[in-house]
């Protein structure tokens, strides 16, 4: 793949007290004719994030139509495992519906955070979400004992197929901790009740990487792709990119889509969340910048 960057769309300045900065893992979608809405993760003074949309011309996305003046999801409830902020999984149509899948952080005190994944649904066309439940569709098991984080949800043959990241370790690099995470792939029959146990591990780990995560999967003609991000214990935070015929065994390619870094500006320090917008006029990918966001939203062609 032959990646032509075109550059930064958005990201919030302190509009809000609710939105200092950031717009990270982006998820998009069409919603009326030339018009894409782009859903991300917004964060406070705190560095507690919700989830906010933008609308964008589909033809040129860096014209942004519309920013949402209020919050298609707010932090839960005091206690609940989303009460500290919540980045965005996958937004799938069902029926007259939309269902958010969405990863919801809770602090402790012997780890940084756990993660675990909730589902929200809209009737507005995502303007706003109400939460399924307060507590999560995919929670702790023996071996996601800190976090199972769902980031892609594709409703395919009558299936809810589901690829997330399980977090069940630490590993402190310069004196801070990091959460270990690889990729598993389960099922749904509903996209509500998921299995009490991790199925399927599908990417891990490989050389100096010690974790994996934030799988965009998309069904292509001879299969599946998926597009992810993965980190090095020298802290080079780079996108990867796998095929698979079945969704549960795949090869990596990272060399095939090399999502390289600027030389200056909002990009210049990580180039990370790809998240691919392809129909038969546009092949796009979106991705956060620095700060995994901190710096907001930009997109590239797909040659």
């Amino acid at each position: 793949m032959i990646i032509e960057k075109k550059g930064f769309i958005y990201c919030p300045n302190g509009e809000h007290e609710w939105e200092i900065n950031t717009f990270m893992t982006p998820h998009v979608a069409k919603v009326e004719e030339n018009k894409l809405r782009i859903w991300g993760g917004v964060r406070d003074a705190s560095g507690i994030s919700r989830i906010k949309y933008i609308d964008v011309s589909e033809d040129d996305p860096g014209t942004v139509l519309e920013v949402s003046e209020s919050l298609s999801l707010d932090i839960g409830n005091v206690g609940c495992f989303d009460d500290n902020g919540m980045i965005l999984g996958d937004i799938v149509p069902v029926e007259d519906k939309l269902y958010m899948y969405y990863v919801g952080f809770q602090h402790v005190q012997k780890v940084k955070f756990h993660a675990f994944s909730g589902l929200a649904i809209s009737k507005d066309s995502g303007k706003t979400f109400i939460r399924n439940s307060e507590i999560p569709v995919l929670d702790r098991t023996t071996t996601g004992r800190y976090g199972r984080c769902i980031h892609t949800v594709l409703l395919d043959e009558g299936i809810f197929k589901c690829w997330y990241a399980v977090i069940n370790d630490w590993r402190v690099i310069n004196g801070t901790p990091y959460p270990v995470y690889n990729i598993w792939y389960t099922e749904s029959e509903d996209g509500i009740h998921f299995p009490l146990e991790d199925s399927t591990l599908c990417v891990d780990v490989k050389d100096d990487e010690y974790r994996i995560g934030r799988p965009k999967v998309y069904k292509t003609d001879s299969g599946y792709e998926m597009f992810y991000t993965r980190d090095t214990v020298t802290k080079e935070y780079l996108a990867g990119y796998a095929i698979s015929r079945d969704g549960i065994h795949w090869e990596r390619k990272d060399e095939e889509f090399i999502l390289n870094k600027s030389e200056s500006g909002w990009d210049s320090e990580m180039a990370c969340y790809p998240v691919r917008y392809h129909d038969a006029k546009h092949n796009y990918i979106f991705y956060n910048g620095n700060g995994m966001g901190r710096d907001g939203v930009g997109y590239a062609i797909i040659k």
